[in-house]
């Protein structure tokens, strides 16, 4: 805000019923000769939404008892919007009040007490209407054509006459809004785009994929420039004489079976008095030029997305499975982390290298595991030849570090991720939970170093940068996780603010292979922020760490490839003040969209697994499945199933009786004084399924509680 835009608020906050323009700039002494720069504050107040401009009047929007809001859920009868820039709880909006506002409008909100726990309130007029594509079902009946979005409203929105891309009821559909109006049912869309089958899981990701901005084809320019760059004539003589050369030093990789994206390899040797761990990363930024059509795509994108069997990759296959995979056996260019740790685990050093690496092998951890478990057979002991006793020492040395993190209250949450398995057809055989291993945690606690290592090295040249931040918990989700916990009987710390890692990471590790342990860790898990990428260095709450970034994904990841350039230019002996011409103000800005599209991704990436497991659970409709209740709702509870299955019991199909919800964690039910709440083991029946919404619907299985 300019000092003229800081005095006309001043002035204005005095005058509640606002000023016009010729009696505010006499208020201001202002002459003649600033009648442009006055006009261009006012200007200026107004696009910031600062002040409202109402019967040639300038009024702060303040003085009206106005607030900022985005419309994030509208349904037929009312929505929620949340206070802007931060709000703590969402507002409640009765439908006749919502100015036919939809979500990702952009709002002035009045507020009052409402009657429930949140506020209450009303639209008093959109700044920004939001021109988001969403995805739903096509339908058709006498009334006409209607798409059913998928989560953008609950209400159908009527496909406009002009709308000229045909689709069949129950396909699967993108659309975009075309007519607005004061009440919902004046809205209309046309159909931009049609997938198939709203039944088959598949169609439905497209759409999904297609709604969050994801694209799987690159446009021909990138295509051309990642050809160009694959059928170059491998590495120069003039490169690789720049670089240190690691090709015949132990280094190898460990990922899954199926990775083909090979990003990271690492190396261990033990020292006298300690380590030194070696993180090797492909060197992409030496592939994808600054500005670059490759650099704008991989902006864009922001991120890698994986579902199911697919991936939507940030980069052309040519670049991330070809000449930026370390692939084992090939030459290949890599930004070297080398970390020197004592014999505590502890980091005392660390340095930064361009490199040449030949990784030796490309582990696979369910290998690894078995060779640390003695399960391992002949064929995986001839793999790893000649590097078992490296496998075994970087056990020791993760095992340590991993010592540390929980030492110093990093915590462990054993959330359960799902595989899922396809037939060829690409619909689901089976859905079972991912396991995570030994060797899944020894490159998780070296990828950690490194990342660490990074943003330190960051930190000690002042450089702009790219942080990997995670916030404590706000106060009201402190609140709610600790009546919960209250109401299950598991002791916590009692302060709701100043909380520590060390505080939840106890929460956790006391309910440790407990029937709650998984109900436990989803409670911490939604009472988190979200961790995202900042320009400045907060810290890592959930980590308990000073200083993080993302280093070690360039392939996949932008922000990764922004902190690899920048690191770079410092190892390369580029000026600091060059440095920071360059990537001063950009990182600010490459921070801002990497959190946005990490959003998007990982939004795409649950509604397609969603959709996978609503898709493989139809088969099951009618047999019954023991699982856990996880969270209640007002309108009824969840059910987790062994295989990570989801689904809702809804109040309507409770047992007979008068059930009544404490807003916490339970329901009891007056007339037989039986309670369902969250941990308890139950019995469900699969009652139906929705694979466009992704959703499981469950009954309890004659009321049985386990």
């Amino acid at each position: 805000m300019t000092k003229l835009e800081a005095r006309i608020v001043k002035v204005l906050k005095s005058q509640k019923k606002g000023m016009g323009k010729k009696d505010l700039a006499k208020k201001l002494g202002l002459g003649r000769t600033r009648r442009e720069e006055f006009a261009q504050a006012l200007t200026s107040l107004v696009a910031q939404h600062v002040l409202l401009e109402k019967n040639n009047r300038y009024i702060l929007v303040e003085s009206l008892g106005l607030s900022r809001a985005q419309i994030v859920k509208v349904t037929g009868t009312f929505g929620f919007a949340k206070p802007l820039p931060e709000g703590n709880k969402d507002v409640f909006i009765p439908g006749r009040k919502l100015m036919g506002s939809m979500p990702g409008d952009i709002v002035l909100i009045r507020q009052a007490r409402g009657q429930g726990e949140l506020p209450e309130g009303e639209v008093y007029e959109i700044l920004e209407q939001a021109d988001t594509p969403f995805s739903g079902v096509f339908t058709r009946d006498l009334d006409g054509d209607f798409v059913v979005p998928d989560r953008y409203v609950r209400f159908p929105i009527r496909v406009d006459a002009k709308s000229k891309i045909p689709a069949r009821p129950g396909d699967k559909v993108l659309a975009s809004l075309t007519g607005r109006a004061e009440r919902h049912s004046g809205l209309t869309a046309v159909i931009t785009e049609t997938f198939g089958s709203a039944s088959r899981a598949s169609s439905c990701c497209r759409s999904i994929l297609a709604a969050n901005g994801i694209q799987p084809e690159f446009p021909p320019e990138v295509m051309e420039q990642a050809k160009s760059i694959q059928a170059g004539d491998g590495i120069h003589a003039k490169e690789l004489a720049q670089r240190t050369d690691l090709r015949h030093e132990t280094i190898f990789t460990i990922d899954g079976a199926d990775s083909k994206d090979l990003d990271d390899a690492v190396s261990l040797r033990q020292l006298p008095d300690g380590w030194e761990l070696g993180v090797h990363i492909a060197d992409v930024s030496y592939y994808v030029p600054h500005k670059s059509p490759l650099d704008a795509e991989a902006y864009v994108r922001g991120t890698s997305v994986y579902y199911a069997d697919s991936v939507v990759p940030m980069l052309p296959k040519e670049l991330s499975n070809g000449i930026c995979s370390l692939n084992p056996g090939e030459d290949r260019l890599a930004f070297s982390a080398f970390v020197q740790l004592d014999m505590d685990g502890h980091i005392q050093s660390y340095r930064f290298e361009k490199s040449v690496i030949r990784s030796l092998v490309k582990g696979v951890y369910s290998e690894v595991n078995a060779l640390l478990d003695g399960t391992a057979d002949h064929s995986i002991h001839a793999k790893y030849a000649g590097l078992e006793d490296t496998i075994a020492q970087m056990r020791a040395l993760a095992d340590i570090l991993m010592k540390n993190r929980y030492g110093r209250g990093g915590m462990d949450l054993d959330s359960v991720e799902t595989k899922i398995l396809l037939h060829p057809d690409g619909t689901v055989r089976d859905i079972v939970p991912r396991e995570r291993g030994v060797s899944e945690r020894i490159i998780e606690e070296f990828m950690l170093t490194a990342n660490d290592a990074a943003a330190s090295f960051a930190l000690s040249l002042e450089t702009p940068f790219v942080y990997r931040v995670h916030e404590s918990p706000s106060p009201d989700k402190l609140e709610t996780l600790y009546a919960v916990l209250d109401t299950l009987g598991v002791k916590h710390p009692k302060s709701k603010t100043g909380v520590t890692p060390g505080s939840i990471a106890k929460i956790l590790d006391d309910t440790r292979g407990s029937d709650l342990a998984p109900v436990i860790n989803t409670m911490v898990l939604r009472t988190m922020a979200k961790a995202k990428y900042a320009p400045d260095n907060i810290g890592h709450f959930g980590l308990a760490l000073k200083n993080y970034t993302h280093f070690t994904s360039p392939i996949r990841r932008y922000p990764d490839l922004v902190i690899h350039r920048i690191l770079s230019a410092h190892v390369t002996g580029m000026k600091p003040d060059n440095i920071r011409k360059r990537f001063g103000k950009f990182v600010t800005e490459a921070s801002a969209h990497s959190t946005e599209r990490e959003i998007a991704a990982m939004t795409a990436e649950r509604d397609c697994e969603d959709c996978y497991k609503a898709e493989f659970m139809a088969r099951f409709i009618g047999d019954t499945f023991d699982g856990v209740i996880t969270s209640c709702t007002a309108f009824g509870v969840y059910v987790r199933l062994e295989n990570t299955a989801e689904g809702l019991v809804r109040l309507a199909d409770f047992p007979d009786g008068d059930w009544a919800y404490d807003n916490v964690v339970s329901f009891k039910d007056s007339v037989s004084g039986r309670s369902i709440r969250i941990g308890d083991a139950v019995r469900v029946t699969i009652a139906g399924t929705d694979v466009s919404a992704g959703q499981i619907d469950m009954t309890l299985e004659g009321g049985v509680i386990l």
